[in-house]
C-alpha cells in the first residue's frame, strides 16, 4: 500500500515505513500526481483534499491530524466512499491553555480587571468545553451559544448570540468553520460587543470579516488573534490593531499533536489492519513528562504569573510581528509548548 503524508506532522517518520510505502511532502505541495495511487492520506490543514486532487485516484482514507475538516470537501468524499477521520479535542488542552495565557497577558498589559467578569464562549465543543472547565475554575461567570447543541440537548444551559454578546466581557470563539459560521463575527456581531470587552478568535479566520473587526477594533479593550483570513498571507492592518497576534499556534502543545499524530494513525492502522500500531502512540521520554501544575488556592495575580510562565506567549505575538511573512515558517518550526494542568 501507499501512504502520502504531510512532512510536518511529527512524531510520524519511520511509522510506517515497515508496512507501506510512504511519500512525504510538504501539505500545501501534494498534488493529484502523489495521489493517484494512494490508498490514504495523513495531512494537515494546508492540503486542500477536493474533487481536484482526488479525482481518478484509488485514496480510501484520509486521516487529518487536526480537528477541523473546512480544508477537506466531506460531500465529495460521501459519494466518493473516501472515509475522513479527524482527530477531535486532540488539541483542546494547547488551546485552552493558549486562551487563558493570552487573556491574563493582555489584562495585565492593558490594565484589564478580570475579577467577577463574564466569559461568553461562542461554540461549545471539545475546545470550548475546556474553555468553560476552566472559566468557571477561574471564577468567572459563563455564557454558552452552541446551537447544534441546545437544539440536541434542551436550550437550558445555552444563550442566543445576541444574550452573550450584550452581556460578555470576554467573548472567545470556538466554532467550526462552515456554512453558518462562515463571516459570522460582522459588523453586527461586533457593534452588539459591549464597549471594553475582550474578543479572542483561536478558531478559523474566515469566520471573522476582517474589516469589520478593524472599524470595531476602538470600542474592544483587547483583540487576541490566533487564527487569519487568507493564511499565511494575512491582514496586517488587522495585525496592526490586534493586541497579540500569533501564526494559528494555538493548539501546538506537545501534548496536542501528539495525540493527533496518535489519532491519525490510528485510523490508517485500523482501516488497513496494521495491528501493531492500532494503539500507537508517540514515545515520549520520561523525563518529558510535565508535573502537574496547580492553580489552586492561587490569587488572579498568582494564576496570571503562572500562565505567563507556562507559556509566555508574547514571545510568539512578537515574532510573527517581527516578521509577517515568516507566519508559515514559524508554525512549521515551533518548539512545542507543555500543556498546563489542573
Amino acid at each position: 500500500m501507499k501512504i502520502v503524508v504531510d512532512e510536518n506532522v511529527p512524531f510520524l517518520e519511520g511509522v510506517f515505513d515497515p508496512y507501506a510505502e510512504v511519500l512525504a511532502k510538504k501539505g500545501a505541495e501534494i498534488g493529484p500526481e502523489d495521489v493517484k495511487d494512494a490508498d490514504a492520506l495523513i495531512i494537515r490543514t494546508r492540503t486542500r483534499c477536493d474533487k481536484a486532487l482526488l479525482e481518478g485516484s484509488k485514496v480510501s482514507l484520509i486521516a487529518t491530524a487536526t480537528i477541523g475538516e473546512d480544508h477537506i470537501d466531506l460531500d465529495y468524499c460521501r459519494e466518493n466512499g473516501i472515509e475522513v477521520q479527524n482527530a477531535a479535542g486532540c488539541n483542546a488542552g494547547g488551546v485552552m491553555q493558549y486562551v487563558f495565557s493570552a487573556l491574563y497577558g493582555v489584562a495585565g498589559h492593558r490594565g484589564i480587571k478580570l475579577s467577577g467578569k463574564t466569559f461568553g464562549i461562542v461554540g461549545v465543543g471539545n475546545v470550548g468545553r475546556r474553555i468553560e472547565e476552566m472559566a468557571r475554575y477561574l471564577g468567572f461567570n459563563v455564557l454558552l451559544c452552541d446551537p447544534p447543541r441546545a437544539e440536541a440537548e434542551g436550550p437550558e444551559a445555552f444563550v442566543s448570540l445576541e444574550e452573550l454578546l450584550a452581556h460578555s466581557d470576554i467573548v472567545s470563539l470556538h466554532t467550526p468553520l462552515n456554512a453558518s459560521t462562515r463571516a459570522m463575527a460582522d459588523e453586527d456581531f461586533f457593534r452588539s460587543m459591549k464597549t471594553g470587552a475582550v474578543f479572542i478568535n483561536a478558531a478559523r479566520g474566515e469566520i471573522v470579516v476582517d474589516q469589520a473587526l478593524i472599524d470595531a477594533s476602538p470600542k474592544l479593550g483587547a483583540i487576541i488573534l490566533d487564527t487569519w483570513n487568507n493564511e499565511p498571507d494575512i491582514n496586517l492592518e488587522l495585525l496592526e490593531v490586534a493586541h497579540i497576534a500569533t501564526p494559528h499556534i494555538a493548539g501546538y502543545s506537545y501534548e496536542g499533536k501528539r495525540n493527533g499524530t496518535a489519532m491519525a494513525v490510528r485510523a490508517v492502522a485500523r482501516r488497513f489492519g496494521i495491528f501493531q500500531l492500532y494503539d500507537f502512540i508517540p514515545d515520549c521520554p520520561p523525563e518529558d513528562v510535565p508535573q502537574k501544575l496547580s492553580l489552586e488556592g492561587k490569587t488572579q495575580g498568582e494564576i496570571a504569573a503562572t500562565l505567563q510562565y507556562n507559556y509566555p506567549v508574547y514571545t510568539d505575538d512578537f515574532l510573527l510581528r517581527t516578521n509577517p511573512g515568516a507566519f508559515e515558517s514559524l508554525r512549521q518550526n515551533y518548539n512545542y509548548r507543555r500543556e498546563i494542568y489542573i
